[in-house]
């Protein structure tokens, strides 16, 4: 381990390591990969790694995570429709960016192993997704596009649902066309079908 590896701390440190988790999850797969790897490719050891991350799931997903993390930047086009199509273009943007053969492989341990599942569903219960849905919908029931609406939870993940579906079984990147189908076909019934309750 080199001197200057050896001093990094804090930020640098966890960046290092989430660069290592990511470059080792796509060198040998999810199953292979281990924490001593991980630890060698990032100059630093398994001890430093626990002391942030409790397992290989959970480092794996930050990793993931930190690869395309979630814009910040709010949507707001003045219009219901086109806040939708935005905000599915930048779920679809970041998704294409991070699907790889590797995540898949991911994704497929959430099936076998419990302590990948249960982490992904905590994932995605705590994503900013909802509360965007919920800026959007509050924004078009002031313009008096909707009546107002309770987005659920559900109702909230179901935008990154709908992309994660797309980028498994569809053409990737995902056309325009099938994310305004998306909205068109699926999503502002559902909010309108909502509001009519």
């Amino acid at each position: 381990m080199s001197e200057t590896k050896s001093r990094r701390r804090g930020a640098a440190l966890e960046q290092a390591i989430l660069e290592a988790a990511w470059a080792e999850l796509n060198a040998v797969g999810y199953a292979a990969l281990t924490i001593e790897a991980v630890a060698a490719r990032a100059g630093t050891s398994k001890p430093v790694i626990y002391r942030r991350w409790s397992s290989k799931a959970e480092l794996v997903l930050t990793a993931w995570g930190s690869r395309a993390p979630m814009p910040t930047r709010r949507i707001d086009t003045g219009a219901l429709r086109s806040d939708l199509i935005s905000m599915f273009e930048r779920i679809a943007r970041r998704a294409e960016g991070t699907m790889s053969e590797a995540i898949a492989g991911v994704m497929g341990e959430a099936f076998r192993q419990p302590e990948v599942a249960a982490l992904l569903r905590d994932r995605l219960r705590t994503a900013p997704l909802t509360g965007w849905v919920s800026a959007i919908v509050e924004r078009a029931v002031e313009r008096g596009e909707l009546p107002r609406v309770e987005v659920t939870p559900r109702v909230g993940r179901l935008p990154l649902d709908l992309i994660r579906y797309e980028t498994t079984v569809g053409e990737v990147p995902i056309p325009d066309e099938t994310i305004a189908e998306l909205v068109d076909e699926i999503y502002l019934p559902l909010l309108r079908g909502l509001a009519d309750r």
